[in-house]
């Protein structure tokens, strides 16, 4: 694997291009969870467009960040803690971190297709230091770093609490888009935290026993020590990138039943082989119960009486959605069983207000405490749609990128999906799981053989 050293410059404050309104945003209380309170990663790599006339990217992109600065200026704010403990940003306009870099390496010595996990991804996004420590501090943080064949990347941090991973592209979509147009981003951003604010007084109605017993147990309520994830040294876990190709897709839904083969989607199948895989390899007891939990995005679904969550959000607008199984139910049944299992748990989610209102309800009464029970429970993040297709620079285009590896201990229990596109424009999806050595040989095989019956 190629490795390289990035020389940065000093790190400046980039402020908005023009006066900013000075006021006290209050965070909703899905995006006022401590388990958001750290900065999310993303890189992605551009290469130039071919006859477009050659750019300075670090001048265009500091330009485009500034003036983006003025649409979206709580992002030039800081984190404050209000009496109670509530969240919300003062919207000072002090400005967001920028750094310019250089590194000398090619795109193409960078994979094929460019995926995580990335060749020196640490030098790709610039110093943070503590990745958890929000309060008072920049909301952003860039870096520009271009390479020996003119392409560039860029690596940027956002406070979780501040946006999720399709507010955070939002605002890097408005940056790309002003550093090619003087016209206003596409997509306005709104505000409106208040709409997935709790209700007086929450009301809790509907949740799944993973988060049902966090709230009546506590963080404490299981025995973490029964469980080899939990248990095992972060030194002792081993990461590995698999790659579904279309025709892998295909494969795994030969064990899809009939009568869910026209609804059910990449997602149902690749998650439910993962999940039951994963289970096996780890070697959970039969009669245990183990849990699923993943996130559903409640954007785009105004009119449809669920949550009227407008286009142009870009705080926190996921919510997880949760199954528990019995390890001999979800291993000894044929797949089709997990991915019924899974498909009706999406959908049931996404269709039920009443659903999300008490998830909305427990994150206010949990927000100190985890999202869900972490003892047996593998946790999804599809990044596949998030929009990273769409940043263009018009100058530059976008060949890849995406989440580098994790950076926080309790992320080790999450799988990614990433849409990758290779050289000869075929995709595929990248799924990066995290186990013990021993069990992540097993989970290859286990899933070798679901995909060749």
């Amino acid at each position: 694997m190629v490795t390289f050293t990035a020389r940065r410059s000093t790190p400046e404050l980039v402020t908005p291009a023009r006066p900013t309104p000075h006021e006290l945003k209050t965070l909703s209380d899905i995006d006022d969870q401590k388990a958001l309170r750290y900065y999310q990663p993303f890189v992605e790599f551009f290469r130039p467009r071919h006859g477009a006339p050659p750019q300075a990217p670090a001048a265009a992109i500091r330009a485009a960040l500034a003036e983006a600065l003025v649409h979206y200026y709580p992002m030039a704010g800081r984190l404050r803690k209000l009496p109670g403990g509530k969240l919300a940003v003062e919207c000072t306009g002090e400005g967001v971190v920028f750094v310019e870099a250089e590194a000398d390496v090619r795109l193409e010595e960078l994979g094929d297709p460019v995926a995580p996990p990335f060749p020196c991804g640490e030098e790709l996004l610039c110093e943070v230091d503590d990745t958890e420590d929000v309060l008072g501090r920049p909301l952003f943080f860039l870096q520009v770093t271009r390479l020996k064949c003119g392409g560039f990347v860029t690596g940027f941090y956002t406070c979780h609490n501040i946006a999720d991973g399709f507010g955070m592209i939002q605002f890097m979509k408005a940056i790309a888009d002003l550093a090619h147009t003087d016209k206003l981003p596409i997509v306005p951003p709104v505000w409106e935290r208040e709409i997935l604010m709790a209700r007086a007084p929450p009301c809790v109605t509907y949740l799944n026993p993973a988060i049902t017993s966090l709230l009546s147990n506590g963080p404490d309520g299981d025995d973490s020590s029964k469980d080899i994830m939990l248990s095992t040294p972060p030194e002792a876990m081993v990461t590995r990138v698999f790659f579904f190709s279309a025709t892998d897709i295909a494969s795994l839904r030969t064990h899809v039943p009939l009568h869910l083969a026209q609804s059910t989607t990449t997602f149902d199948v690749l998650t439910a082989a993962a999940w039951r895989c994963r289970t096996s390899a780890i070697g959970y007891q039969k009669g245990e119960r183990v849990y699923l939990a993943f996130t559903l995005n409640a954007r785009g679904r105004c009119g449809s009486g669920v949550l009227p969550v407008p286009r142009g959000y870009f705080g926190n607008a996921l919510f997880y959605a949760v199954i528990d199984c019995a390890v001999d139910e979800l291993c000894g049944k044929p797949l089709g069983h997990a991915v019924e299992l899974v498909h009706n748990a999406k959908i049931g989610m996404a269709s039920e207000e009443e659903h999300m209102r008490s998830m909305v309800d427990a994150m206010a009464v949990q927000r100190e405490l985890p999202p869900v029970v972490l003892e047996r429970t593998y946790i999804v993040s599809d990044t596949r749609y998030l929009g990273e297709d769409e940043l263009d620079f018009g100058w530059a285009e976008r060949v890849g990128g995406g989440i580098p590896l994790p950076m926080l201990a309790g992320s080790i229990g999450v799988s990614e999906y990433t849409k990758c596109k290779n050289s000869d424009g075929d995709y595929s999806t990248a799924m990066r799981m995290h186990l013990p050595r021993p069990a992540m040989d097993y989970f290859a095989k286990e899933m070798d053989m679901l995909l060749n019956n």
